[in-house]
């Protein structure tokens, strides 16, 4: 009868309860079952090396540099080359590094031309058989605006300390930058010892954000979960399990299908235009006049005209409510809303070249935003790629690297649970002991099936490693518990067994302070070690120990094993 309470008691412990919780829940995202002909199968992702398949390593190409140039040449050429004629410059005025530049032309130029310059704000007079034009503009806009023309690429300036730095989102060396420069009387800026400041690199955030929309891309396609993972500042390195070398390049090279549609009525829409009719992709900004965190983007001259041409043949210019436009991004559709009525009313009579999809004022439609911004450039990367390294393992040699992984595994626990009986000599012991140590495995393959992360050699690596800190734990738990082999008094006991969770504790913070570096820098295939072990650390911390501790406690005292108080 008092065993029965015991085991009652036992079964009402909140620890416990957790524990049986966490341990359903894993065997629920583990999903362990047996299917004729194929064996024993999980929902587990396996990485490259426990499955085979292929791998692929990307350099982005680009350039950062600081440049100069003479905006009186920088005007002439670009204008001259979008009205095709020439220009006379008559004035420049330079206020807080902003331009006025004033100049005439016997060209007649519209206001839709200078917008499509997208080189500042104009005003424009027609006197005299000569159209006299102000332009509001800077000199880094006129060199991004002269250089993505010449290159067919984005240039996006940023204001650093000294100057403005040029990102130039294509492969280009510092000779040709230079011949590029100097037909606009320009230079490479040099720095305080007289070295040219250029590098064959890109920022940061546009490394983020090829590797944000190459595992957008490549996830939206319905395969295995392909982790894409930065090395170092300039590479991307893409692991596609179970997929063989020629198709994985065939899917990172091909782009994602964006398109833009406009609903005729009811479900039922039509194609306006795709996404290689998106000219540019501007960052995700907030309008404080309207109030709305909208993504900018800019469309091309046939892409502009399709669209335009779509509104008004469906109806949106003239009842905008009725006829969303929707953008879809591989068939799924990323963005609805209806044209803004002032947007429709300017369809009505000219193209529209600059655009901003608006999501809405709070922080959730900031998200959505952001988002957008990379679904807009799905079909194309931020940056040219350059394939520099492909590898492929074999299916055969995955599923020996499991296998073995599973047998180093049961070798650990074996050898542990032989040295831990030597030590103890008590079943009462080893069997939790063991227990405890099987259900962290159990609990941390359950939190990488919830989570969807990929298993490969390093993170077997670091289960195995968790057992081996755990057992360590556990014997301290449980020398602390035993005093001259048996139970002491509850207040002793209470005292020791607080004693052995301060020294666990400790452990395991250092740990985690340990592998925290490799999670956050990302030390390629480091980072699944490091990850697997805080896991485990945590999930043996918080959830398996204080149970063993309650455990050990009631088999000993039911044994009898206990010292008089």
């Amino acid at each position: 009868m008092k065993e029965d309470e015991q085991q009652q008691s036992l079964f009402k412990d909140l620890r416990v309860i957790v524990f049986i919780f966490a341990m359903l829940a894993s065997v629920f995202f583990i999903q362990p079952w047996y299917v004729s002909g194929e064996g024993f199968t999980t929902d587990l992702n396996y990485g490259l090396d426990l499955e085979g398949g292929s791998w692929l390593q990307v350099k982005l190409q680009g350039a950062l540099t600081q440049l100069d140039a003479d905006i009186n040449i920088l005007a002439e050429k670009i204008i001259e080359s979008e009205i095709g004629d020439t220009i006379d410059i008559t004035n420049i005025e330079e206020t807080d590094g902003q331009f006025s530049v004033t100049f005439t032309t016997s060209s007649f130029i519209t206001n839709d031309q200078m917008d499509q310059l997208a080189i500042g704000q104009s005003t424009i007079i027609r006197k005299n058989n000569l159209t006299e034009i102000v332009l509001h503009t800077s000199k880094s806009g006129l060199i991004s605006n002269y250089l993505s023309g010449s290159l067919k690429a984005e240039v996006i300036p940023m204001a650093v300390a000294g100057g403005t730095e040029y990102e130039i989102r294509t492969d280009i060396t510092q000779e040709k930058l230079s011949e590029l420069m100097s037909e606009v009387g320009g230079y490479i800026v040099e720095d305080s010892e007289g070295n040219p400041i250029y590098k064959q690199s890109v920022r940061t955030e546009t490394r983020d954000m090829t590797k944000e929309i190459l595992s957008d891309k490549l996830n939206g396609l319905g395969l295995k979960d392909i982790p894409v993972k930065t090395v170092g500042e300039d590479y991307i390195l893409i692991d596609f399990a179970g997929i063989d070398l020629a198709t994985a390049k065939d899917i990172a090279e091909k782009p994602g299908k964006f398109e833009i549609r406009i609903v005729t009525s009811g479900n039922e829409s039509r194609h306006a235009l795709y996404g290689d009719e998106i000219e540019s992709v501007g960052i995700a900004g907030y309008n404080e006049d309207g109030g709305q965190w909208y993504t900018p983007f800019t469309l091309t001259d046939s892409g502009a005209l399709a669209l335009q041409q779509v509104a008004m043949e469906t109806g949106a210019t003239r009842d905008p409510m009725s006829h969303n436009l929707i953008m879809y991004l591989d068939e799924n559709e990323v963005y609805s809303a209806p044209l803004s009525p002032d947007a429709a009313l300017r369809l009505e009579s000219f193209p529209i070249y600059s655009w901003q999809a608006s999501t809405g004022p709070d922080e959730a439609s900031k998200t959505k935003a952001e988002q957008l911004h990379i679904h807009l450039r799905a079909g194309a990367l931020p940056v040219n790629v350059e394939l520099i390294g492909s590898g492929h393992v074999d299916a055969t040699l995955g599923k020996q690297f499991k296998s073995q992984s599973v047998i180093a595994g049961f070798l650990a626990l074996f050898a542990v649970a032989l040295v831990v009986y030597r030590r103890y000599s008590k079943p009462q012991i080893l069997i939790p002991m063991v227990g405890t140590s099987i259900s962290e495995v159990i609990m941390i393959l359950g939190f990488a099936g919830a989570v969807g992360w990929q298993l490969d050699l390093p993170s077997i690596a670091g289960i195995i490693a968790v057992i081996g800190t755990g057992i360590d734990h556990l014997v301290i738990i449980t020398d602390e518990v035993l005093y001259e082999g048996k139970l002491p008094p509850r207040k002793v006991y209470l005292s020791r067994i607080t004693k052995a969770f301060s020294i666990i504790f400790a452990a395991a913070a250092t740990t985690i302070i340990a592998m925290s570096p490799l999670v956050i820098m990302g030390f390629g295939a480091l980072k699944g070690f490091a990850i697997t072990t805080i896991v485990g650390v945590l999930i043996g911390v918080l959830i398996a120990r204080p149970v063993y501790g309650k455990v050990i406690h009631e088999l000993l005292e039911a044994s009898g094993n206990k010292n008089s108080e």
